[in-house]
Order: structure tokens, then sequence, then C-alpha cells
């Protein structure tokens, strides 16, 4: 498989400022990507960071549902500075597409790596490289993406990036990591949860490796607990759950929230000024596990488990041809 960029080493870029005293949720001047942010989580993350006074990279496949989700976010924020970069973060060339044009920004201050498949399919699909669909879709990459933008997250005085975790990795049982792609025993459910136990480890590991590094980055970890559209907002075009969809979002209130909710731990992550306090890992999500306000929490100890992030790390590698702290 051919590289679409490499990091061997990732070189010191120059600090375009230094780091100012922020209120808490303050987001002024700060420049953050959020991929997948047409819809789900991604917009509602999109539109608190806006609301805050973030600038907000739309990292988006569809330039139509992101023009949607754009106009849907400047109708509520009409000084909102927003911008748009295609983006399929499960085709390595997009990706390195997106890196092309994103590098040559002078910062990025915050990368959420939200864009992801909640739905895998019944069987098996490969991606356009001929990665299994879920994994290439929700880890490598992402994996891909983070490794080229790392250099612009250097250029910011106290960059981070946020992964976004999930309360799967505490019911995935015995995942197949010697087996990342599921070449054998694939199944959706399969998929989708070993996807983002990957991605989870992945952003521990990160941090983990980056302040191995003297990085200034910082990697942090964020779930949305159990956050379903039928008890989200109705918006046109961006969430409109047909009516039996809502029926049943009232008969699960006890235990479930609206997107705009999960979205909290997310904005949170992106910006709590407490999250460099300690050496991690970090890892945020609602404060009732399943929903509530944005809480500093455990994660699932399969996620930092040094021996399989690993093996984790490895089958990014392998799969996207990118060697990141080698």
């Amino acid at each position: 498989m051919s590289k679409p960029f490499s990091t061997q080493t990732l070189r010191r870029a120059p600090v375009e400022h230094d780091a100012p005293y922020r209120a808490p949720g303050d987001a002024t001047g700060l420049r953050i990507l959020v991929t997948g942010a047409n819809a789900g989580i991604g917009f509602w993350t999109s539109l608190q960071l806006a609301q805050r006074g973030a600038e907000v990279i739309m990292a988006c496949r569809n330039e139509a549902k992101a023009q949607a989700a754009a106009s849907a976010i400047l109708a509520r924020v009409p000084k909102a500075t927003l911008r748009h970069v295609r983006l399929d973060v499960s085709s390595l060339a997009s990706v390195a597409d997106a890196v092309e044009e994103l590098g040559t920004r002078e910062r990025l201050d915050v990368l959420i790596a939200n864009a992801g498949m909640v739905h895998a399919p019944r069987t098996r699909q490969l991606s356009v490289d001929g990665l299994e669909l879920v994994s290439a879709t929700n880890y490598f990459g992402h994996f891909a993406l983070i490794s080229g933008l790392l250099p612009a997250l250097e250029r910011a005085a106290a960059a981070r990036v946020v992964m976004l975790g999930s309360l799967a990795t505490l019911l995935v049982g015995r995942p197949r990591l010697e087996d990342a792609q599921l070449d054998r025993n694939y199944s959706a459910w399969r998929a989708y949860a070993q996807s983002k136990v990957m991605t989870q480890s992945f952003g521990f590991e990160l941090d983990r490796r980056l302040q191995l590094d003297k990085s200034r980055i910082r990697s942090l970890v964020a779930h949305p607990g159990y956050s379903i559209s039928g008890r989200t907002q109705v918006i046109e075009g961006i969430n409109e759950p047909r009516i039996g969809k809502r029926a049943l979002a009232l008969t699960q209130g006890a235990f479930t929230q609206g997107k705009n909710h999960g979205a909290w731990p997310v904005v949170r992550a992106a910006l709590d000024a407490q999250a460099f306090n300690d050496s991690g890992p970090a890892f945020y999500g609602p404060r009732g596990l399943v929903r509530g306000g944005p809480a500093r929490t455990r994660p699932a100890s399969i996620t930092t488990d040094r021996a399989k992030a690993e093996l984790i790390w490895k089958a990014a590698e392998t799969a996207t041809g990118i060697r990141l702290f080698g």
C-alpha cells in the first residue's frame, strides 16, 4: 500500500502565540477541527463551540450536508466563523488531501475526531483502500489524519486531540485485537465495539507517547453516553426523527439523552483548562454514565492496557502505511 504521507519524527513548529488566560468554557480565537460535523454529536459539538467563540473547521464528506449544517449554526450564531473541508475518513486519499489543505493553515488548536459509523453493516465490507470498513472509518482514517496534522497542532501553544470513545468499550467482552480488521468472526456489533476499543485506546496511547516526546499537544477521550436522535431537538435537515422514534424515546427517558447533551463531554474535553494538570489518561463522559452533565470519569480498563495498545497502534501503522513515533 502506498503511503499518502509519512510521519517519522515530529518536528517542532514555531508557536504562533502564547496561550492566553481563558474563562472556563471560553473558546474565543481557537481554531477547532471537527470531523463529521454535519450531523449527530458532531453537529452539536460544532454549534456549542461556535457559541463559545471558536472558529470551527467542519470536516465532512458531503458538501451539501456540510452547508446545511453551517446554515443551521449561523441561524443560531450569526457571527460564527465556519469553514468546510472535504473529508471522508474511510479513504486514505481523502485524508491525505485534507491534510494537504489544512496543513497550510498557521495553526490548529484542537482536533476532534468525531466522524464514525455507529450502525455497522451486517456483513463485512471493505473501504476503497481494501480495509474493513468500520475500523477504517472509526479508527484508521483518524490515525492517518492526526499523524498528518500533528505539525499544525504543534504550532499552537497548548493544542489537544479529542478522540470519541463509547460505552461499548465497557460491553465488548473479549475483543479480537489480533484480528483488528475482523477477517474472521465478523459481526456488526463486534465491528463497532472493537473499533471503539481501538479508537479509545489510541487516544490514551497517543497522549502517553506525546508526553514522552515532550510535545505541547495532549490527547484526550470523551464519550457521549447514551444519546439518541429521538430525544434531540428537531432541526430541519439536521435532526428530523420520525414520530415513532420520538415516541419510543419518551419511554427511554430514564437512561437516554439528546445528542445536544451528548456533545457536552466532547466540548468540555476540548476546552477544559484542568485537562493538562495530570499525566492522564483524561477521559470525559456524562456524570451519570449514560446521561448528565460532563465530568472526568474512568475508562474501561481494556483501553488503558499497554500491551493491547501496542497491538492497536501497530494495526493502524500496518493498515495506513504510516509509522508514527517509530
